[in-house]
């Protein structure tokens, strides 16, 4: 059974009540928990398991990379005695040509450039709280609307109140990512999972872009397609760019981003490399590191990810021995009659 409460067109409250469970569902609840306590128990012991052979055998391999890398400079030729050996590089990137956003005249020397559309929309907030009144449990629910930015589209049919804040059911625009088609350091073209691994995405700023469409407004590093930015109204766009490893010498908006890749060489592009311990070597870093710097850079981010899964790991096996052992402590305390 539920009530409602309206407190003004954007906020209203719901109060749902529900009796209190008998003794077969507190029974039935708690039986529940306790065999999910127990699949929760093996899972975190496997975690914990498979997380130290992990940490042992990247760390193996990081130290197998190390004894075996060839350091390469950047404007000497591709030597064909390199082939199929674990090579390190530390150069600018570098792109055949530009990349464009044609709708909006945006051009960028880069690996990757982002276009990011906002809409202005109704956005729903729920706040909940439960009490006890005349023996029944009561749940009581505020709901409030209020317009904001959001990337996505907000679909206002999953409103509990669904009158005054209709939202568009989709965007004028759309986001998207551009990849340059091919990225070279140095010599080399780089795989995918190196290019991948470029994503130090930076606002691109708009004040020194002519505009020349009288649709777009430009405010703040965003196009918005309203007259009035600062007054949106539901259903108003907004557009803005970022982008990720510039690739350009002297280009706008910047020098090309250096960076430091371990990786093999097989003929003229650098690919990844598989140790003999098991584990793959494809390694970019988005600053100039030398080959010892970059390993040892790895065994940190190595060490850093163990703790942190035992971390995980042992709050796992806490709360699976506390969900496991509660019927226990339920019918000790009388609390199941």
């Amino acid at each position: 059974m539920s009530s409602s409460g309206e407190d003004g067109p954007d906020r209203h409250t719901r109060v749902h009540t529900r009796s209190s469970p008998g003794f077969l569902e507190r029974l039935g609840e708690t039986m529940g928990g306790m065999l999910l306590g127990l699949a929760l128990f093996f899972f975190s012991f496997y975690m914990l398991f498979t997380n130290e052979g992990r940490a042992i055998r990247t760390a193996t391999s990081l130290d197998e990379g190390l004894a075996q890398v060839v350091m390469l400079h950047p404007d000497i030729k591709i030597d064909p005695q390199n082939n199929e050996h674990l090579v390190h590089l530390s150069a600018p990137l570098r792109t055949a040509q530009p990349l464009y956003d044609p709708n909006y005249m945006v051009t960028v020397h880069a690996v990757k450039l982002k276009r990011n559309v906002e809409m202005y929309q109704w956005v729903e907030h729920q706040e909940s709280r439960d009490y006890t009144e005349n023996g029944e449990t009561k749940t009581e629910t505020t709901y409030t609307y209020n317009t904001e930015w959001k990337p996505e589209v907000v679909n206002s049919r999953n409103f509990d109140l669904e009158i005054g804040h209709v939202n568009p059911s989709a965007m004028a625009v759309e986001s998207v990512t551009v990849d340059a088609p091919e990225v070279w350091v140095g010599h080399f073209s780089l795989s995918k999972g190196l290019i991948d691994q470029i994503n130090n995405f930076q606002t691109l700023s708009l004040s020194a872009l002519p505009v020349t469409d009288p649709f777009l407004t430009v405010y703040e590093d965003y196009f918005y397609h309203t007259a009035n930015p600062q007054r949106p109204e539901v259903g108003d766009v907004r557009v803005s760019f970022s982008y990720a490893g510039l690739s350009g010498e002297g280009s706008f908006p910047g020098q090309a981003q250096k960076v430091s890749v371990v990786a093999m060489q097989k003929e003229s592009r650098l690919m990844p490399f598989k140790t003999k311990s098991g584990d793959t070597l494809e390694i970019l870093y988005l600053e100039e590191l030398t080959a010892g710097e970059v390993f040892a850079r790895e065994h940190q981010s190595n060490m850093t990810r163990t703790w942190a899964m035992r971390l995980v790991g042992w709050v796992l096996m806490f709360i699976a021995i506390n969900m496991t052992m509660h019927i226990f402590t339920l019918w000790w305390t009388g609390s199941l009659c």
